[in-house]
């Protein structure tokens, strides 16, 4: 069984689609996503319906980022509605509409239920640890604040507590290369913009990449950057 950690997908479900064939993903493989499923991206149902699917049937491990807050906040007072609407949830809208129009009370009770209450807030193995964004130092994982967990972004903070790595997505490498600092691992790989999404095989350090117009590359996770 290979773990594999999975950078923010933020609906380019076409990259995820070439990159689960290009891996290729394993029934036995355990898959930790690291959130912003949702946004930005041209279709946040497929991935949706693509996560929903595996997390049914098969090994994964779906952590919560910041665009899933918002989404559900959205939800709650029109402010936060048009808020998630610039940043991202206006293509998420239209994912769902098929040429016509949409609101939230269009998106299936199914999609709503899964990223409310089936999303992980970290996840840890034995070397290592899965947040979205990052983590404080000297807390453990369950006394993390939401803002530092969803929102905050890679800071090069210093080595966690427990001494495990920290494999983390959220804040876009532009380069469309993994970024390595030793203790910490961010994986997110800009595949909304012109980069990639990114799949890190965190034992082997091989990562594999696909990108919105069906190329894929792989490498191996580069020396860690001195900070």
């Amino acid at each position: 069984m290979r773990t594999l950690a999975l950078g923010d997908i933020h609906g380019c479900s076409k990259a995820l689609l070439a990159l689960a064939a290009y891996v290729p993903f394993q029934p036995d493989d355990l898959i930790i996503s690291l959130g912003d499923y949702v946004d930005r991206g041209p279709d946040s149902k497929g991935v949706l319906d693509w996560l929903i699917q595996r997390y049914q049937t098969q090994k994964l491990i779906p952590l919560r980022g910041n665009h899933e807050i918002m989404m559900l906040q959205a939800r709650d007072s029109a402010q936060a509605f048009t808020y998630w609407r610039i940043y991202g949830g206006d293509a998420t809208l239209a994912s769902y509409a098929g040429g016509g129009e949409v609101t939230l009370a269009d998106i299936p009770e199914e999609h709503w239920d899964f990223i409310d209450l089936e999303l992980f807030d970290w996840y840890e193995t034995d070397r290592h640890f899965f947040v979205h964004a990052n983590a404080v130092s000297d807390l453990s994982l369950d006394a993390q604040p939401d803002l530092r967990l969803f929102w905050e972004p890679f800071d090069f903070a210093p080595p966690h507590c427990s001494g495990k790595i920290m494999i983390c997505g959220h804040t876009a490498q532009k380069t469309g290369e993994p970024l390595n600092i030793g203790h910490a691992v961010c994986i997110d790989t800009w595949v909304y913009g012109a980069g990639w999404l990114t799949c890190l095989d965190i034992d082997t350090g091989t990562y594999w990449q696909a990108n919105q117009q069906g190329q894929t590359r792989t490498g191996q996770l580069p020396p860690s950057e001195p900070r």
